[in-house]
């Protein structure tokens, strides 16, 4: 992890107002506690109303307020992932309050976000058999780019051709790829039965 992330993270973690030892901080970061001592330190000197000291511990007396975060494609994906984890748990006020955050998200984000973006799976052998094939899916949907797919149909014959790709969906455990395919009606592809997949280049309306 980078020094100003790592900073960041204490500075987040200090917010609750509570005393924090350096051997509890450091065991959350993954660091020594001497390199807590001196992130302290830089923080202190920083000017941030951080009082405390080694063996002591160290409180944030006053409250911050942070800088607005711009967060990168990935980043929002996976708190849209997380979120959906709980929006679909079994507790139901949880489950209304990852829905309204995730709302609050997509209106608060600079950029529009795709449906495909909430998908979240559980692992099992089939979404890994997928899973190599989303990064990719994901950014032909956005850029709406035609893909060169052989695909195992379920007499275990190959299919061969481009598609169009239109979004992810999920029954289950089973992720499928809505799809057109030229001259033919639009289907929906199991991920776990593609066996090749590749970009051509090539764009779609």
């Amino acid at each position: 992890m980078r020094r100003t992330d790592r900073l960041f993270d204490l500075i987040q973690i200090l917010r609750d107002g509570r005393l924090h030892r350096a051997a509890d901080l450091a065991g959350r970061g993954g660091v020594s506690v001497r390199t807590i001592w001196r992130d302290m330190a830089t923080l202190m000197a920083s000017g941030l109303p951080i009082e405390g000291e080694r063996g002591v511990g160290y409180i944030l007396r006053a409250p911050i307020t942070l800088p607005p975060m711009v967060l990168s494609p990935a980043e929002r994906e996976a708190l849209r992932s997380g979120l959906r984890m709980v929006a679909e748990g079994q507790d139901e006020l949880l489950a209304r309050a990852a829905r309204s955050l995730a709302d609050k998200i997509s209106a608060a984000s600079p950029a529009p976000v795709a449906d495909n973006d909430d998908l979240f799976t559980t692992p099992t052998r089939s979404t890994e058999r997928a899973a190599r094939h989303l990064p990719l899916i994901r950014k032909a949907i956005r850029a709406q780019e035609k893909l060169a797919l052989t695909y195992l149909e379920l007499d275990g014959s190959e299919t061969h051709g481009d598609i169009l790709p239109l979004r992810l969906e999920q029954s289950g455990q089973v992720l499928t790829l809505r799809v057109r395919i030229p001259g033919r009606d639009p289907r929906n592809l199991r991920l776990d039965r593609v066996l090749a997949l590749d970009s051509t280049g090539e764009t779609f309306s």
